[in-house]
């Protein structure tokens, strides 16, 4: 069963959550991807779009010797991650009161080329 956010008042009817946060590993062994401001934001933006959801902020940023993090504010909350690329991972964060998480993790994972990846914890936050 496809677990989906829903509105407040569609919520309170069904007593469901309103959106759900997703914490991710991600493993890939393209360590340039992972060191690649650009192309980080670039795959959160794809992600962004095949979830449904709406942008209306990002920020990143690229640390020496290497690593990015990169940010996007979402009408439905964020989208986050951080890369080590010394070590072929990335920490994501995927919450949202809206579109699809399930369909914005598997872009990441499919942009990033990962080999690996784990969902460490699938929340429901805001049962009300």
């Amino acid at each position: 069963m496809e677990k989906r956010a829903l509105g407040i008042t569609q919520a309170r009817l069904l007593n469901a959550p309103l959106g759900r946060h997703l914490i991710v590993e991600i493993y890939t062994k393209d360590r340039e991807f992972l060191n690649d401001e650009k192309r980080i934001m670039k795959a959160l933006e794809e992600a962004a779009n095949a979830g449904e959801v709406t942008i209306v902020g990002r920020t990143s940023a690229t640390f020496n010797p290497h690593g990015v993090t990169a940010v996007l504010l979402l009408a439905e909350s964020h989208i986050s991650i951080h890369t080590w690329p010394e070590y072929g991972y990335a920490a994501v964060d995927i919450f949202t009161c809206g579109g699809n998480p399930d369909k914005i993790l598997e872009k990441i994972v499919e942009v990033s080329k990962s080999h690996r990846y784990e969902v460490l914890q699938d929340i429901d936050r805001g049962k009300l």
